[in-house]
């Protein structure tokens, strides 16, 4: 399970490229080069993402295989936030928390984009969870 939204990166006619994703109106940068837009678009779907988690906003799914777009992956712990939820689906907080031995409050930082969760914290989490933990550079 990957979080990446697709993004569209236009030329502007005076320079640099301006950046909108898809799936979020409320989401769009700018850079100089491919590369910086491509960087500064990372942090505004970070920070689109988080406000949406903080304020209860629906997360849309990302938009699959679309012509023309590049696909864009938030920051990890955001990342990390959204697949705990996403793999959590239904089952309550409180169920997590007992399934990892944990406090509630815990086992909902899980959940805040602005926490680091430890790697152990987020293995557990996945095993409990009926998945299993991958980790990638890029």
């Amino acid at each position: 399970m990957e979080i990446l939204y697709p993004a569209i990166l236009e030329p502007q006619s005076g320079g640099g490229f301006c950046v909108r994703f898809v799936d979020f109106d409320e989401a769009f940068t700018e850079g100089e080069t491919v590369e910086e837009a491509q960087f500064n678009a990372i942090d505004v779907l970070t920070l689109t993402l988080e406000g949406r988690l903080e304020e209860g906003l629906p997360i849309p799914e990302p938009t699959p295989e679309l012509a023309d777009a590049v696909y864009i992956a938030p920051d990890a712990r955001t990342q990390s936030a959204l697949l705990i939820r996403r793999a959590r689906g239904e089952r309550s907080l409180a169920d997590i928390a007992r399934v990892l031995q944990t406090t509630w409050p815990a086992a909902e930082r899980l959940e805040d984009p602005r926490h680091w969760p430890s790697l152990r914290q987020l293995d557990r989490a996945a095993a409990a969870l009926g998945k299993r933990l991958v980790l990638r550079f890029e």
